[in-house]
C-alpha cells in the first residue's frame, strides 16, 4: 500500500487508500463500519452507529454557523474481470496510478463512493479547515437499494443543509435525481435429465456501466443479448438449457453472461451460431467494439436441465421485457426520465431469477413500469417481488448551498458549473424526506466508468474539488 502517499491532498488520498484496503462491498459492511467507528474514537469525536450500520460522526465547528451534513455511502459495487482472483469478501483492492488516474487492477475501484468517505474523514481530522459544525453521515448498502439511508433516523441530525458527495464531476452541480425500485421476476423451473453434448456460450468484452449514469449511451446488456441468442438458437435446433448467468448487481449494465445448453448434434449448430455471432458483432461494432462471443463444445453425457416450459418462458421474458431507456423528459433537455436495467440473471435449482432496477424522476412513471412488468410476468405464469422503493429528489427553488457552490466555483474557474437533474438515484431523495425543509446538493470529483472494471478517479480533479469544497465550507 502507500501508493498514493505523496498525492495532494495527502490526507484525502491517505484515507482513500486505507478504504481501498478494506473489503466493503454491499452487504459486507462490518470492517468498514468498524474503521469509521475507530476513527471517531481515536479523534475524540462523538458518534452514533445504528442497527443498519450507518455511522454518524459529530464535530464542533471551527467557526459559528448552522450545522452542515456531509454525507456519502461506504459500500461499493464489486465487479471484476474473469481473470481476477480477488475475493471481495476478504481482500482489499490492488490500486495503482496511471497518469492522472487512480485505478484498480482487474476490479472496480470503489471511488463510488469511497472518495466521499475519504474527503469527510480528512475534514473531520483537520484542525485548519474553517467550517461550521459538521454532522458526518456514512450510510451503508446504498448500492443494493439505499438500505442504510432508508433506515437512518433523521432525528439524529439537526442540520438543515446537506452536502451529498456522491455525484460528479467537479463542473457539475446536481440538484435533483430519480427515484426507483427493484423488480424481480421468478420463472418456475422443473428439472429433467437431457442426454447430449454440453455447449457453452460466453458473452464478454461489453462496456457495462452504471444503469443510471450510462443507460442512455446505448451500451449493450449481456443478459438481453443472451435472450436474443437463445431465441435465434431455437430456430436452428432443439436444445435444453443447463444454466444461464449474467451480472450480480441490479444497477450495473451487465457486461458478461454465460450460457450452458445441451443438444444432440453440435457441428452444424456451432457453424450457424458463429455466423450469427459475426452478424451481431458487426451490427454492434460502433457501440461495443470489444464484444467477444465464444462458443465451445464440452463433454458428452447426461445433464440436469430446466424443463421446456421454463425455457420458453425465459426466452419470452428476455425478448419481450423492456430494457434501457423507456422515456426522455419533456421538461429537462437530454434527461432520461424513465428506464430499467436487467442487472442480474441467474439460474437456481427451482427457478430462474431476473432482477431489474427501475428508475424515474416521476413516481407515477415508476408505478406504471411496475404495472407493465407485473402484467408481463403474470401472463407468463411467473411470480414477482417488488422492493427497494426510494423517492425522487425534487428540485428546490431556493437553495443557499446551490448558490454558494456556484459562487465558489465561479471564483476559482471564472465560469458557472452545470446545474443538473440526473437519472441516477441518490440518497438525497430518501434523506430529504427524513429532514424537514432540508437544503441539499450533490457534488464530487471526476470519476469515470463507475460500476465497471474500468472505473478511475481523476487525481487532479480530487485536489481541485477538495479545495472548492473547503472554500465553500468557510462561507456557509
Amino acid at each position: 500500500m502507500n501508493k498514493l502517499i505523496n498525492i495532494e491532498p495527502k490526507r484525502v488520498f491517505h484515507y482513500f487508500e486505507e478504504i481501498c484496503g478494506i473489503p466493503h462491498g454491499s452487504g459486507n459492511m462490518d470492517k468498514i463500519v468498524e474503521y469509521c467507528v475507530n476513527f471517531a474514537k481515536s479523534h475524540g469525536l462523538r458518534y452514533v452507529q445504528d442497527e443498519a450500520d450507518n455511522v454518524i460522526i459529530y464535530k464542533e465547528g471551527t467557526k459559528s454557523g448552522e450545522p452542515v451534513i456531509l454525507q456519502g455511502h461506504i459500500d461499493m459495487v464489486c465487479q471484476k474481470t474473469p481473470e481476477s482472483t480477488i475475493n471481495f469478501e476478504t481482500d482489499g483492492l490492488d490500486i495503482y496510478i496511471d497518469g492522472d488516474y487512480v485505478k484498480a487492477n482487474g476490479t472496480t475501484l470503489g471511488a463510488d463512493n469511497g472518495v466521499a468517505a475519504a474527503i469527510i474523514l480528512a475534514i473531520l481530522e483537520s484542525r485548519d479547515i474553517e467550517h461550521p459544525p459538521i454532522e458526518a453521515v456514512f450510510t451503508s448498502d446504498e448500492e443494493i437499494g439505499m438500505i442504510g439511508a432508508g433506515k437512518l433516523d433523521g432525528t439524529k441530525l439537526s442540520g438543515k443543509r446537506l452536502i451529498n458527495l456522491d455525484a460528479g464531476g467537479i463542473d457539475k452541480l446536481t440538484v435533483s435525481c430519480a427515484g426507483g425500485s427493484d423488480f424481480k421476476i421468478f420463472i418456475p423451473v422443473k428439472r429433467t435429465i437431457a442426454c447430449g453434448k454440453k455447449v457453452s456460450v460466453t458473452l464478454k468484452g461489453l462496456k457495462g456501466g452504471h444503469s443510471g449514469v450510462e443507460i442512455h449511451k446505448g451500451r449493450i446488456n449481456a443478459n438481453v443479448l443472451a435472450g436474443r441468442i437463445l431465441n435465434y438458437a431455437n430456430k436452428i435446433c432443439d436444445y435444453d438449457i443447463i444454466s444461464i448467468k449474467g451480472g450480480d448487481k441490479g444497477n450495473a449494465i451487465t457486461p458478461i453472461c454465460s450460457i450452458e445448453i445441451v443438444l444432440d448434434k453440435s457441428e452444424e449448430f456451432i457453424s450457424k451460431m458463429e455466423d450469427y455471432f459475426t452478424l451481431i458483432k458487426k451490427e454492434m461494432s460502433e457501440r461495443e467494439n470489444s464484444l467477444d462471443i465464444t462458443i465451445k463444445v464440452d463433454e458428452e453425457g447426461n445433464f440436469d436441465v430446466i424443463d421446456k416450459e421454463a425455457k420458453e418462458k425465459l426466452i419470452y421474458t428476455l425478448i419481450v421485457a423492456p430494457n434501457g431507456v423507456v422515456d426522455m423528459s419533456a421538461e429537462i433537455e437530454n434527461l432520461v426520465e424513465t428506464s430499467l436495467n436487467l442487472g442480474v440473471l441467474n439460474t437456481e435449482k427451482e427457478r430462474i431469477v431476473l432482477h431489474f432496477v427501475l428508475r424515474s424522476n416521476k413516481k407515477t412513471a415508476i408505478d406504471f413500469l411496475e404495472e407493465k412488468l407485473t402484467l408481463l410476468a403474470t401472463y407468463n405464469g411467473c411470480d414477482i417481488e417488488v422492493f427497494g422503493h426510494y423517492p425522487p429528489w425534487e428540485h428546490k427553488e431556493n437553495s443557499v448551498l446551490r448558490d454558494e457552490y456556484v459562487k465558489a466555483y465561479e471564483k476559482i474557474y471564472n465560469s458557472r458549473p452545470d446545474i443538473l437533474a440526473i437519472h441516477a438515484g441518490l440518497e438525497c431523495g430518501i434523506l430529504s424526506s427524513k429532514i424537514e425543509d432540508v437544503d441539499c446538493i450533490s457534488i464530487g470529483p471526476d470519476i469515470y466508468d463507475m460500476h465497471t472494471v474500468n472505473e478511475r478517479l481523476s487525481i487532479s480533479s480530487m485536489k481541485q474539488f477538495f479545495d472548492l469544497l473547503v472554500d465553500m465550507l468557510s462561507k456557509i
